[in-house]
């Protein structure tokens, strides 16, 4: 029984590695398609998903008319949502959940001079990495290598977007109505957190939406470049 375990465990890491073998002959036959090609091939599909969709997202309603990034209230403000428009507010609401979005949409400009300096630094092992990987295996490159110093761009940003559109004094009037109403328990939800972490999803969200076109769609293919590195993974 020990011999038959001992070789089923030899056989699995066997195949592992004749996988990965497998993978790297792909590469390694095609004498047509250099290792800086894939390289280069990898950081022009990061840098359509920068110029084609996050540069869309700081654009005027690039958040809030897009429904796969939209910035909808957090529980909290969701009570106070309801609340409102149940005594005729609904009006200071609308106009609350409209300026969270354009001040998501102000602080995605500090996301750009992140993101191209995380693509310069792509050596070739990411690029093959990515090129072999799943449908998102680029976007989440890049999450992996930007995350944390988006979140410290983002957050002060964020913050002050809140105040320059106006959406700090809107939500501190809602909820400030809303704490005085009878039978409410008081909320003090911590909008700056929330939006600056819906803002880092809804980039990534946008980033993964330009990979999966480049992955599944020739036409997306923009270069000659990209057609020839993306079709080994076809």
């Amino acid at each position: 029984m020990k011999k038959i375990l001992v070789f089923i465990c030899v056989l699995s890491i066997l195949s592992c590695a004749e996988l990965q073998s497998v993978a790297d002959k792909v590469l390694d036959e095609n004498t047509q398609i250099s290792e800086s090609q894939i390289a280069t091939a990898l950081k022009q599909a990061l840098q359509n998903g920068i110029d084609h969709q996050v540069t869309k997202l700081t654009s005027e309603d690039g958040f809030y008319k897009n429904e796969m990034v939209k910035i909808l209230l957090p529980e909290e403000l969701q009570k106070v949502d309801n609340t409102l428009r149940k005594v005729g507010l609904g009006n200071l609401a609308d106009e609350g959940l409209k300026l969270m979005n354009r001040a998501t949409e102000d602080a995605v400009n500090e996301a750009t001079p992140i993101f191209v300096n995380a693509v310069k630094q792509m050596t070739f092992q990411d690029a093959k990495n990515i090129l072999m990987g799943n449908d998102q295996a680029a976007t989440q490159y890049l999450q992996q290598k930007t995350e944390d110093e988006l979140y410290q761009k983002f957050y002060p940003q964020v913050e002050q977007s809140l105040g320059k559109v106006g959406a700090d004094q809107i939500w501190s009037t809602a909820i400030n109505k809303y704490n005085t109403l009878p039978l409410t328990e008081d909320v003090e939800p911590n909008l700056t957190e929330y939006v600056t972490q819906q803002a880092l999803e809804g980039v990534f969200t946008m980033i993964a939406v330009e990979e999966a076109k480049i992955r599944n769609d020739f036409n997306s293919r923009t270069t000659d470049l990209l057609k020839k590195v993306f079709a080994l993974q076809d």
